[in-house]
């Protein structure tokens, strides 16, 4: 059965043999594996402000989704970039939308404006999944990085989550959203879920 959960620091294993699957491809520009201290690190990290999510599927994970400031700048405070990864096994199973779905819903109610995807050219899926839900492409870096044997060009692509106002209000960390709130949209991902599995 297919769950959807918050990641803590102690999925850090786990979520790295996910990891592992990609990082010698060119779908992550990291060289190196981190350690799980390192990849706990950022969950923990992430977490505390935005949300982390763990797909699993008979409590074993299965993929992850989670968002991150996308820039530091004070200023940039209301945009958010995504990022998720699948085992390749469940890899267009329509799951990586659903992550997708539920992060940009939950950043919708934290109060974050516009959301980033940032894909290693070529990359048919994921380029696209952010098509499909909306997101328009805004640029492409070329040659932006080494990997795997070559330069590759990065596409980055931005969706509006809501209009910008005059003076926004602060985003509200993810912790600080009512409980409710938050268990109905994941409640919400779950229902489809098993309509997926079905």
């Amino acid at each position: 059965m297919l769950t959807l959960r918050f990641a803590a620091p102690q999925d850090a294993s786990a979520l790295l043999e996910i990891y592992a699957q990609y990082i010698e491809s060119s779908i992550t520009f990291e060289y190196a594996l981190p350690t799980q201290a390192e990849f706990a690190a950022r969950i923990e990290a992430f977490g505390a402000d935005y949300p982390y999510l763990v797909l699993e599927d008979g409590g074993r994970a299965v993929g992850y989704a989670y968002a991150h400031r996308a820039f530091e700048r004070a200023a940039y405070g209301w945009c958010a970039e995504l990022s998720v990864y699948l085992d390749r096994a469940y890899c267009g199973s329509g799951h990586g939308t659903l992550l997708y779905r539920t992060l940009m819903e939950l950043l919708s109610l934290q109060g974050v404006k516009t959301v980033y995807g940032v894909v290693t050219s070529p990359n048919a899926s994921s380029e696209a999944l952010h098509r499909a839900l909306g997101f328009r492409t805004i640029g492409v870096f070329r040659a932006a990085g080494y990997k795997a044997g070559a330069w590759r060009d990065v596409t980055w692509f931005e969706k509006a989550l809501s209009p910008q106002d005059a003076a926004p209000m602060p985003v509200i960390p993810l912790p600080q959203l009512p409980p409710e709130t938050v268990a109905a949209v994941l409640d919400g991902a779950q229902s489809m879920l098993l309509r997926q599995s079905t």
